[in-house]
């Protein structure tokens, strides 16, 4: 076994573990990653510099005909900004299928054999990734309902604990909002977890969409602690390098002799892009990392309940195993993505019985 599959043993991790070896792979594999990555980030950035032009040629134009033109242009932007969002959750399988061949074969990490597997089952995916992101907007919808439901018995409490203390009501309040952003951070990634491995079903072990989401489902079972910490590690990351691109842009401004605190319709055109595309730009430094965390987090759910660790030891020593067409609850340790074709018929023998 070579010093590579060594240092990335299968074992089931922590989320302190998981964080720590999606950064070393990301560190091994950056500029494939980000060739990886780029494409879903770029269409969402396009979509934003889109977005950023119509909005302001909207609210100066006077002419009825224009501003119709740029509704439509502003609703292109938009479609092309959830496009983004939803090959990201496409690119992710072909993320987990490169990264499982990695640890099988160690066979190298590349953009191309990523999105050969995506291309193998791009509409299937296509059709995934629009049920995944309906979920998280269903998941989105009850975590808010639930904070707002404790926002609102905080509310009635303030207003009685105002009349006997104002510390006590800043207390209560406080206290009262972080467990409402806490309870409902867990109602979300209790119910968005559940969808996290559609994509990872989908290209390694070879199931259809609804099949993917019924495994994905039965899966996700105590990952809310992991896929928290995932989460806020990668958001940390995207909003310090999101601040490190500001202060850039700000000298840019500044040297340009733009007013940064004035209306953002005064701002030059370029500098408005530009101002726009920040979330993108950092967002294209760490999605690697979120992607390389969710595939890892796939991996270590099946050598939890799986032995999913074992399976790919026996694949890696013995080579991939023949298709006896056997029917088993769990998923084959990589699925081969190319259809294979009905087995002949027998021919028949020369030998004719007559039976009477």
């Amino acid at each position: 076994m070579n010093s590579l599959n060594s240092e990335l043993a299968l074992a089931p991790l922590g989320a302190g573990d998981l964080i720590d070896r999606a950064v070393r792979l990301y560190r091994r594999h950056f500029l494939t990653l980000i060739g990886i990555a780029a494409p879903p980030v770029v269409l969402s950035a396009l979509g934003s510099t889109i977005t950023t032009i119509s909005w302001r040629e909207l609210t100066a134009t006077s002419s009825e005909i224009n501003m119709v033109l740029y509704v439509l242009i502003l609703m292109f932007g938009i479609i092309t900004i959830i496009s983004g969002s939803l090959f990201s959750i496409i690119v992710m399988g072909g993320a987990t299928r490169t990264l499982v061949a990695h640890l099988l074969w160690n066979e190298p990490v590349t953009a191309r054999a990523t999105y050969r597997a995506v291309k193998a089952r791009f509409w299937g995916l296509l059709g995934a990734s629009i049920l995944v992101a309906l979920w998280l907007a269903f998941a989105t919808l009850v975590a808010f309902s639930g904070s707002s439901v404790i926002f609102m018995v905080l509310a009635f409490g303030t207003a009685f604990a105002t009349m006997l203390s104002g510390w006590l009501a800043g207390i209560l309040w406080g206290i009262g909002t972080l467990v409402a952003i806490v309870a409902a951070s867990i109602l979300f990634f209790f119910l968005a977890g559940r969808m996290a491995y559609v994509p990872q079903a989908m290209l390694v072990e070879g199931k259809t969409v609804f099949a993917a989401i019924g495994r994905s489902f039965s899966l996700a079972s105590g990952n809310v602690r992991r896929l928290m910490a995932m989460t806020l590690f990668t958001t940390f990351g995207i909003m310090s390098a999101m601040l490190l691109l500001f202060i850039l842009i700000s000298f840019i401004g500044a040297a340009a002799g733009i007013n940064m605190r004035g209306d953002t319709a005064d701002w030059p055109a370029w500098f408005a892009i530009l101002y726009s595309i920040l979330g993108p730009l950092s967002s294209i430094l760490l999605t690697p990392v979120w992607m390389l965390g969710l595939s890892l987090l796939y991996v270590d759910e099946r050598v939890r309940h799986e032995g999913y660790d074992i399976e790919l030891m026996a694949a890696r020593q013995l080579g991939e195993f023949p298709d006896v067409n056997v029917t088993s609850p769990l998923g084959t340790a990589l699925h081969s993505m190319e259809r294979k074709q009905p087995a002949p018929l027998p021919r028949a023998s020369g030998n004719v019985l007559n039976i009477r």
